[in-house]
Protein backbone atom coordinates (compact mmCIF):
# COMPACT_ATOMS: atom_id res chain seq x y z
CA UNK A 1 0.00 0.00 0.00
CA UNK A 2 1.24 3.48 -1.31
CA UNK A 3 1.86 5.91 1.90
CA UNK A 4 1.26 9.22 2.70
CA UNK A 5 4.78 10.66 4.15
CA UNK A 6 4.84 14.40 4.42
CA UNK A 7 2.31 16.99 3.86
CA UNK A 8 3.07 20.86 4.65
CA UNK A 9 1.05 23.88 3.96
CA UNK A 10 1.73 27.07 3.38
CA UNK A 11 -0.17 30.51 3.27
CA UNK A 12 0.30 34.45 2.02
CA UNK A 13 1.93 36.35 4.81
CA UNK A 14 -1.04 38.61 4.77
CA UNK A 15 -4.01 37.57 7.28
CA UNK A 16 -6.64 39.49 8.09
CA UNK A 17 -10.21 39.22 10.42
CA UNK A 18 -13.61 37.92 9.14
CA UNK A 19 -14.58 41.78 9.78
CA UNK A 20 -12.17 43.33 7.86
CA UNK A 21 -12.49 41.33 4.84
CA UNK A 22 -16.32 41.96 5.31
CA UNK A 23 -15.98 45.79 4.88
CA UNK A 24 -13.76 45.51 2.06
CA UNK A 25 -15.70 43.36 0.04
CA UNK A 26 -19.01 44.54 0.91
CA UNK A 27 -18.59 47.72 -1.51
CA UNK A 28 -17.08 45.34 -4.23
CA UNK A 29 -19.79 43.09 -4.78
CA UNK A 30 -23.51 45.58 -4.30
CA UNK A 31 -24.21 49.08 -3.68
CA UNK A 32 -27.68 47.47 -2.62
CA UNK A 33 -28.62 48.48 1.01
CA UNK A 34 -30.42 45.07 1.50
CA UNK A 35 -27.69 42.75 -0.74
CA UNK A 36 -24.68 44.38 1.75
CA UNK A 37 -26.84 43.52 4.96
CA UNK A 38 -27.77 40.09 3.68
CA UNK A 39 -23.53 39.69 3.24
CA UNK A 40 -22.86 40.95 6.22
CA UNK A 41 -24.91 38.50 8.12
CA UNK A 42 -23.65 35.62 5.83
CA UNK A 43 -20.38 36.84 6.69
CA UNK A 44 -21.15 36.88 10.36
CA UNK A 45 -22.38 33.48 10.84
CA UNK A 46 -20.01 31.43 8.40
CA UNK A 47 -17.49 30.53 11.22
CA UNK A 48 -14.70 31.75 9.53
CA UNK A 49 -12.49 33.60 11.91
CA UNK A 50 -9.98 35.22 9.68
CA UNK A 51 -8.48 34.50 5.90
CA UNK A 52 -5.15 35.02 4.05
CA UNK A 53 -5.84 37.13 0.73
CA UNK A 54 -2.34 37.17 -1.26
CA UNK A 55 -2.68 40.40 -2.86
CA UNK A 56 -2.18 43.47 -0.07
CA UNK A 57 -5.98 44.77 1.24
CA UNK A 58 -6.09 47.51 -1.07
CA UNK A 59 -5.32 46.39 -4.00
CA UNK A 60 -8.69 44.70 -3.94
CA UNK A 61 -10.35 47.96 -4.01
CA UNK A 62 -9.38 48.47 -7.41
CA UNK A 63 -12.35 48.56 -9.69
CA UNK A 64 -10.18 47.71 -13.17
CA UNK A 65 -8.91 44.34 -12.12
CA UNK A 66 -9.30 42.37 -15.61
CA UNK A 67 -8.80 38.68 -16.07
CA UNK A 68 -5.94 39.16 -16.87
CA UNK A 69 -4.10 41.31 -14.48
CA UNK A 70 -6.06 38.70 -11.87
CA UNK A 71 -4.52 35.39 -13.56
CA UNK A 72 -1.18 36.62 -14.19
CA UNK A 73 -1.07 37.55 -10.33
CA UNK A 74 -1.87 34.07 -9.59
CA UNK A 75 0.51 32.59 -11.91
CA UNK A 76 3.57 34.83 -10.26
CA UNK A 77 1.79 33.94 -6.44
CA UNK A 78 1.29 29.94 -7.34
CA UNK A 79 4.72 29.26 -8.07
CA UNK A 80 6.15 30.82 -4.75
CA UNK A 81 3.43 28.81 -2.83
CA UNK A 82 3.82 25.59 -4.25
CA UNK A 83 7.48 25.69 -3.46
CA UNK A 84 7.32 26.45 -0.20
CA UNK A 85 4.29 23.65 0.56
CA UNK A 86 6.55 20.82 -1.64
CA UNK A 87 9.95 22.01 0.31
CA UNK A 88 8.18 21.79 3.34
CA UNK A 89 6.48 18.20 2.66
CA UNK A 90 9.40 16.72 1.28
CA UNK A 91 11.52 18.01 4.25
CA UNK A 92 9.06 15.85 6.30
CA UNK A 93 9.53 13.00 4.30
CA UNK A 94 13.24 13.62 4.25
CA UNK A 95 13.29 13.18 0.65
CA UNK A 96 14.94 15.61 -2.09
CA UNK A 97 13.06 17.30 -5.13
CA UNK A 98 15.34 14.60 -7.42
CA UNK A 99 13.61 11.75 -5.74
CA UNK A 100 10.45 12.90 -6.72
CA UNK A 101 8.89 10.57 -9.91
CA UNK A 102 5.31 12.13 -10.09
CA UNK A 103 3.69 15.01 -9.71
CA UNK A 104 0.16 16.09 -9.88
CA UNK A 105 -0.77 19.16 -9.61
CA UNK A 106 -4.28 21.31 -9.17
CA UNK A 107 -6.29 24.53 -8.82
CA UNK A 108 -9.41 25.94 -10.17
CA UNK A 109 -8.73 29.54 -9.28
CA UNK A 110 -6.44 30.10 -11.83
CA UNK A 111 -4.82 28.88 -15.22
CA UNK A 112 -1.47 28.80 -16.65
CA UNK A 113 0.29 26.80 -19.66
CA UNK A 114 2.88 25.68 -18.84
CA UNK A 115 1.28 25.00 -15.67
CA UNK A 116 2.44 25.86 -12.10
CA UNK A 117 4.25 22.34 -11.24
CA UNK A 118 6.29 22.27 -14.61
CA UNK A 119 7.39 26.09 -13.56
CA UNK A 120 8.03 24.98 -9.60
CA UNK A 121 10.06 21.59 -10.94
CA UNK A 122 12.09 23.90 -12.91
CA UNK A 123 13.12 26.67 -10.18
CA UNK A 124 13.64 23.36 -7.34
CA UNK A 125 15.69 21.45 -9.98
CA UNK A 126 13.33 18.56 -10.22
CA UNK A 127 14.47 15.64 -12.83
CA UNK A 128 13.95 15.94 -16.42
CA UNK A 129 12.21 12.64 -16.67
CA UNK A 130 9.77 13.68 -13.84
CA UNK A 131 6.13 12.71 -14.44
CA UNK A 132 3.39 15.58 -14.28
CA UNK A 133 -0.30 15.54 -14.35
CA UNK A 134 -2.34 19.06 -13.96
CA UNK A 135 -5.57 18.64 -12.79
CA UNK A 136 -8.20 21.61 -13.48
CA UNK A 137 -11.93 21.39 -12.86
CA UNK A 138 -12.28 19.46 -9.96
CA UNK A 139 -12.65 22.69 -7.32
CA UNK A 140 -13.19 21.32 -3.61
CA UNK A 141 -12.95 17.29 -4.68
CA UNK A 142 -9.38 17.64 -5.91
CA UNK A 143 -7.25 17.56 -2.69
CA UNK A 144 -9.13 14.13 -1.93
CA UNK A 145 -8.88 13.22 -5.38
CA UNK A 146 -5.41 14.17 -6.06
CA UNK A 147 -4.16 11.75 -2.89
CA UNK A 148 -6.34 9.07 -4.57
CA UNK A 149 -4.58 9.16 -8.09
CA UNK A 150 -1.21 9.76 -6.82
CA UNK A 151 -2.32 6.28 -5.33
CA UNK A 152 -3.59 4.49 -8.16
CA UNK A 153 0.08 5.97 -10.02
CA UNK A 154 1.80 4.32 -6.75
CA UNK A 155 0.00 0.83 -6.33
CA UNK A 156 2.15 0.35 -10.42
CA UNK A 157 5.03 1.86 -9.61
CA UNK A 158 5.54 1.12 -5.79
CA UNK A 159 8.90 1.67 -5.53
CA UNK A 160 8.44 5.35 -6.42
CA UNK A 161 7.68 8.61 -5.10
CA UNK A 162 4.65 10.88 -5.94
CA UNK A 163 3.82 14.49 -5.11
CA UNK A 164 0.51 16.44 -4.80
CA UNK A 165 0.08 20.17 -5.34
CA UNK A 166 -2.69 22.55 -4.44
CA UNK A 167 -2.91 25.88 -4.83
CA UNK A 168 -5.52 27.91 -4.47
CA UNK A 169 -5.62 31.88 -4.30
CA UNK A 170 -9.65 32.39 -4.35
CA UNK A 171 -9.87 36.59 -3.89
CA UNK A 172 -8.13 36.09 -7.07
CA UNK A 173 -11.58 34.98 -8.25
CA UNK A 174 -13.95 37.56 -6.18
CA UNK A 175 -16.10 38.94 -8.77
CA UNK A 176 -17.32 42.73 -8.41
CA UNK A 177 -21.05 43.81 -8.93
CA UNK A 178 -21.95 40.00 -8.60
CA UNK A 179 -24.78 40.13 -5.75
CA UNK A 180 -26.34 36.58 -6.10
CA UNK A 181 -26.45 34.54 -3.45
CA UNK A 182 -23.86 32.24 -4.69
CA UNK A 183 -21.35 35.34 -4.62
CA UNK A 184 -22.51 36.50 -1.14
CA UNK A 185 -22.12 33.18 0.54
CA UNK A 186 -19.06 32.53 -1.41
CA UNK A 187 -17.33 36.18 -0.15
CA UNK A 188 -17.50 35.18 3.07
CA UNK A 189 -16.10 31.64 2.86
CA UNK A 190 -13.10 31.58 1.02
CA UNK A 191 -9.47 32.17 1.50
CA UNK A 192 -5.98 31.15 -0.47
CA UNK A 193 -3.63 28.67 0.59
CA UNK A 194 -1.76 25.93 -0.67
CA UNK A 195 -0.59 22.36 -0.08
CA UNK A 196 1.13 20.00 -0.55
CA UNK A 197 1.49 15.85 0.12
CA UNK A 198 4.58 13.62 -0.41
CA UNK A 199 3.31 10.08 -1.03
CA UNK A 200 5.64 7.12 -1.76
CA UNK A 201 5.28 3.21 -3.12
CA UNK A 202 4.98 -0.11 -1.23
CA UNK A 203 8.32 -0.88 -1.73
CA UNK A 204 10.14 2.77 -1.42
CA UNK A 205 7.97 2.77 2.29
CA UNK A 206 10.20 -0.20 3.48
CA UNK A 207 13.25 1.77 3.37
CA UNK A 208 11.93 4.73 5.41
CA UNK A 209 10.62 6.19 8.79
CA UNK A 210 7.29 6.04 9.42
CA UNK A 211 5.56 9.41 8.97
CA UNK A 212 2.16 9.04 7.96
CA UNK A 213 -0.67 6.36 7.43
CA UNK A 214 -0.87 3.58 4.58
CA UNK A 215 -3.67 4.33 1.84
CA UNK A 216 -5.92 0.90 2.05
CA UNK A 217 -8.72 2.14 -0.76
CA UNK A 218 -10.51 5.04 -2.18
CA UNK A 219 -13.75 5.80 -3.79
CA UNK A 220 -14.72 8.13 -6.60
CA UNK A 221 -18.52 9.08 -6.86
CA UNK A 222 -20.18 11.41 -9.16
CA UNK A 223 -24.08 12.12 -8.54
CA UNK A 224 -26.03 12.46 -11.53
CA UNK A 225 -28.57 15.73 -11.87
CA UNK A 226 -26.24 17.90 -10.00
CA UNK A 227 -24.17 20.15 -12.29
CA UNK A 228 -26.24 23.39 -11.43
CA UNK A 229 -24.99 22.92 -7.14
CA UNK A 230 -21.53 23.74 -7.43
CA UNK A 231 -18.75 25.01 -10.04
CA UNK A 232 -17.53 28.10 -12.04
CA UNK A 233 -19.27 29.24 -15.09
CA UNK A 234 -16.14 31.72 -17.22
CA UNK A 235 -16.68 35.26 -17.97
CA UNK A 236 -14.60 38.08 -19.63
CA UNK A 237 -14.40 38.80 -16.01
CA UNK A 238 -13.15 35.72 -14.60
CA UNK A 239 -14.80 32.75 -12.91
CA UNK A 240 -18.02 32.98 -11.49
CA UNK A 241 -19.10 31.01 -8.72
CA UNK A 242 -21.87 28.66 -8.58
CA UNK A 243 -22.90 27.73 -4.84
CA UNK A 244 -26.28 26.68 -4.14
CA UNK A 245 -27.84 24.57 -0.76
CA UNK A 246 -28.16 21.54 -2.51
CA UNK A 247 -24.64 20.26 -1.69
CA UNK A 248 -25.77 19.58 1.67
CA UNK A 249 -28.73 17.85 0.15
CA UNK A 250 -26.21 15.40 -1.54
CA UNK A 251 -24.74 14.99 1.62
CA UNK A 252 -27.84 14.18 3.19
CA UNK A 253 -28.45 11.64 0.58
CA UNK A 254 -25.97 10.26 -0.80
CA UNK A 255 -22.95 10.38 1.77
CA UNK A 256 -23.76 8.06 4.27
CA UNK A 257 -23.95 5.78 1.89
CA UNK A 258 -20.85 5.66 0.17
CA UNK A 259 -18.74 6.00 3.10
CA UNK A 260 -20.68 2.39 4.41
CA UNK A 261 -20.34 0.99 1.27
CA UNK A 262 -16.34 1.46 1.15
CA UNK A 263 -15.87 0.71 4.85
CA UNK A 264 -17.73 -2.45 4.36
CA UNK A 265 -15.59 -3.65 1.64
CA UNK A 266 -12.52 -3.81 4.06
CA UNK A 267 -15.35 -5.47 7.05
CA UNK A 268 -15.47 -2.02 8.75
CA UNK A 269 -18.27 0.04 10.01
CA UNK A 270 -18.36 3.93 11.26
CA UNK A 271 -16.98 3.07 14.63
CA UNK A 272 -13.82 1.24 13.33
CA UNK A 273 -13.00 5.40 11.32
CA UNK A 274 -10.56 6.58 14.84
CA UNK A 275 -9.92 9.94 12.56
CA UNK A 276 -11.99 11.99 10.63
CA UNK A 277 -10.63 14.56 7.87
CA UNK A 278 -13.16 16.49 6.03
CA UNK A 279 -12.90 19.15 3.92
CA UNK A 280 -14.00 22.47 5.54
CA UNK A 281 -16.81 23.48 2.78
CA UNK A 282 -18.60 25.99 5.07
CA UNK A 283 -20.43 25.54 8.66
CA UNK A 284 -23.98 23.26 6.52
CA UNK A 285 -21.78 21.25 5.08
CA UNK A 286 -19.77 19.91 8.19
CA UNK A 287 -23.17 19.90 10.15
CA UNK A 288 -24.32 17.76 7.14
CA UNK A 289 -21.42 15.33 7.16
CA UNK A 290 -21.51 14.96 11.05
CA UNK A 291 -25.30 14.18 10.80
CA UNK A 292 -24.98 11.74 7.32
CA UNK A 293 -22.38 9.67 9.36
CA UNK A 294 -23.80 10.24 12.96
CA UNK A 295 -20.42 11.07 14.39
CA UNK A 296 -20.14 11.90 17.87
CA UNK A 297 -19.59 15.64 18.70
CA UNK A 298 -15.69 16.57 18.73
CA UNK A 299 -15.12 13.96 15.55
CA UNK A 300 -14.92 17.20 13.05
CA UNK A 301 -12.93 19.98 15.49
CA UNK A 302 -9.63 19.79 13.06
CA UNK A 303 -12.21 20.84 9.99
CA UNK A 304 -14.03 23.50 12.18
CA UNK A 305 -11.11 24.82 13.27
CA UNK A 306 -9.04 24.92 9.91
CA UNK A 307 -12.03 26.98 8.46
CA UNK A 308 -11.97 29.06 11.57
CA UNK A 309 -8.74 30.12 10.72
CA UNK A 310 -8.24 29.68 7.02
CA UNK A 311 -11.51 29.47 5.49
CA UNK A 312 -12.38 27.70 2.57
CA UNK A 313 -9.59 26.91 0.74
CA UNK A 314 -11.07 24.79 -2.02
CA UNK A 315 -8.71 21.86 -2.57
CA UNK A 316 -5.79 22.82 -0.17
CA UNK A 317 -8.22 22.61 2.70
CA UNK A 318 -8.78 19.30 3.11
CA UNK A 319 -5.24 18.81 2.87
CA UNK A 320 -4.54 21.19 5.64
CA UNK A 321 -6.89 19.23 7.74
CA UNK A 322 -4.83 16.62 6.87
CA UNK A 323 -1.24 18.09 7.91
CA UNK A 324 -2.97 19.62 10.95
CA UNK A 325 -4.16 15.90 12.34
CA UNK A 326 -0.65 14.31 11.34
CA UNK A 327 1.10 17.14 13.56
CA UNK A 328 -1.03 16.03 16.41
CA UNK A 329 1.22 12.79 16.50
CA UNK A 330 -0.97 10.65 18.52
CA UNK A 331 -1.90 7.68 16.17
CA UNK A 332 -0.83 4.28 16.94
CA UNK A 333 -0.03 1.35 14.77
CA UNK A 334 -3.82 0.51 13.15
CA UNK A 335 -5.63 3.27 13.65
CA UNK A 336 -7.89 4.08 10.74
CA UNK A 337 -8.53 7.80 9.45
CA UNK A 338 -11.07 8.70 6.76
CA UNK A 339 -10.59 11.78 4.16
CA UNK A 340 -13.24 12.96 2.02
CA UNK A 341 -13.84 16.16 -0.14
CA UNK A 342 -17.14 17.26 -2.53
CA UNK A 343 -16.41 19.12 -5.61
CA UNK A 344 -18.50 20.17 -8.79
CA UNK A 345 -20.23 17.56 -10.65
CA UNK A 346 -21.38 17.12 -7.86
CA UNK A 347 -18.22 14.72 -7.08
CA UNK A 348 -17.03 12.81 -4.01
CA UNK A 349 -13.94 11.69 -3.52
CA UNK A 350 -13.36 9.17 0.00
CA UNK A 351 -9.86 8.18 1.18
CA UNK A 352 -9.42 5.17 3.77
CA UNK A 353 -5.69 5.61 5.69
CA UNK A 354 -4.32 3.18 8.43
CA UNK A 355 -1.57 3.86 10.35
CA UNK A 356 1.42 1.12 10.26
CA UNK A 357 3.40 -0.44 12.47
CA UNK A 358 6.76 1.47 13.15
CA UNK A 359 9.60 -0.27 11.47
CA UNK A 360 11.86 -1.53 13.94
Amino acid sequence: MPRIAGVAAAFPPRSYPQSAITELLGPIITDDPKKLALLKRLHANSKVDRRHLVMPYDWYKDTDLSFTLTNNTFIVAAVDLAEEATVGALAKANLQPTDVDFIVFTSVTGISAPSVDALMALRLGFRSDVKRMPMFGLGCVAGAAGIARVNDYLIGHPGEVGLLISVELCSLTVQRGDDSMGNLVASGLFGDGSAAVVMVGSERATTMPVTGPDVLDTRSRLYPGTREVLGFNPSESGFRIVLTAGVADVIDEHFDSDVVGLLTEHELGVSDVDVWMAHPGGPRVLTSFQAALGLAEGALDVSWASMADKGNMSSASVLHVLAETLAQNKFESGDRGLLFALGPGVCAEIVLVQWPEAAE
